[in-house]
């Protein structure tokens, strides 16, 4: 509870310097600023308006990503250009993020999360297929492959949350999703301009500070006020989760790629040591000096480590 406060306390001084609540920011302003010729649109059950692009060789292995907590499709960029030639990469945006839109009220948890992969990559005609997950969307990754072994060429689990027990491997969870566990945390960060927050955590999770630029700051605070992200960002961190185990990774029998920056403030590298270990065969890439977002902060080397991974899976 101390260490609570003291966050509470914390984030009340940077929001103070960050000024007061801004509206939201109309859907047709975020698309106009922030889809491109590639971005596209599906309707999926529940009222769900996906964002998604699919670029790359059409003719390709099919590659698909998952963003991590508050971020976007814009995430994999780096890897698109680098990997494109040569697959088909299908990227989108979960409910809550980027210009994917949901109505209100909706609950978002790992499992309509997975739903959303499912649905999407089957209206797309994409059957078999790499499946890739930063962060939180790691975590949608390996749920997939439990859920849906069959349809899995090979799973690519990068700087992954899920590992059990965390704080028996590292620091604890972030000061942010403390609070986002907290009723009096989530109606402070819902009350407040996000810039000040986002600006903090994009630095911790960058590590290089020149890679966070005022467009990148930009761009999380904005899809931040798009409207009724925030109800699902500051709620979805506080859903009942299914007990996982070391045994839960054990039956994972798809080849899999763990990738981890050593210098990751976010989810503890050992988390990501453990998860290649508990998943039979899994080969563990990691990043000396790099933090939680390997694909953007040294996407040379890791979407070389990425093409490896991929020529060397069976044929489709």
């Amino acid at each position: 509870m101390r260490r609570l406060g003291m966050s509470l306390m914390a984030l009340l001084g940077l929001l103070a310097l960050g000024g007061c609540a801004k509206p939201d920011i109309p859907w047709p302003e975020l698309e106009a600023k922030y889809a491109n010729a590639q971005s596209k649109y599906a309707d999926l059950p529940g009222g769900l308006h996906i964002h998604y692009r699919d670029q790359g060789n059409p003719a390709g292995p099919t590659v698909v990503l998952v963003h991590g907590f508050a971020a976007s499709l814009h995430a994999w960029e780096p890897w698109v250009a680098r990997l494109g030639t040569e697959y088909r990469i299908i990227s989108l945006d979960l409910p809550g993020h980027g210009l994917t839109r949901a109505p209100q009220g909706y609950v978002a948890s790992a499992d309509t999360n997975v739903a959303v992969v499912d649905e999407l990559t089957r209206r797309l005609g994409a059957e078999r297929f790499v499946l890739g997950g930063n962060s939180m969307g790691g975590g949608v990754a390996w749920n997939y492959a439990l859920q849906h072994p069959d349809r899995l060429r090979g799973l690519m689990l990068v700087d992954s949350a899920g590992w059990p027990n965390p704080r028996e491997q590292g620091e604890g969870p972030p000061a942010i999703f403390r609070l986002l566990g907290n009723p009096v945390g989530r109606a402070v960060l819902k009350s407040f301009d996000p810039t000040p927050l986002a600006e903090r955590g994009l630095k911790s999770a960058y590590v290089d500070p020149k890679l966070v630029t005022p467009e990148l700051v930009a761009r999380y605070t904005d899809f931040a006020r798009a409207p009724g992200h925030k109800d699902i960002l500051l709620t979805m961190q506080n859903r009942p989760r299914a007990a996982v185990s070391a045994e839960t990774f054990a039956s994972i029998g798809i080849p899999t790629l763990v990738m981890v920056g050593e210098a990751d403030k976010v989810i503890p590298p050992a988390q990501s040591r453990s998860l290649a270990a508990a998943i039979p065969g899994a080969k563990l890439v990691a990043y000396p000096g790099v933090g939680h977002v390997p694909m953007e902060q040294i996407p040379d080397r890791s979407a070389a480590d990425v093409a490896a991974f991929l020529k060397g899976l069976p044929p489709t």
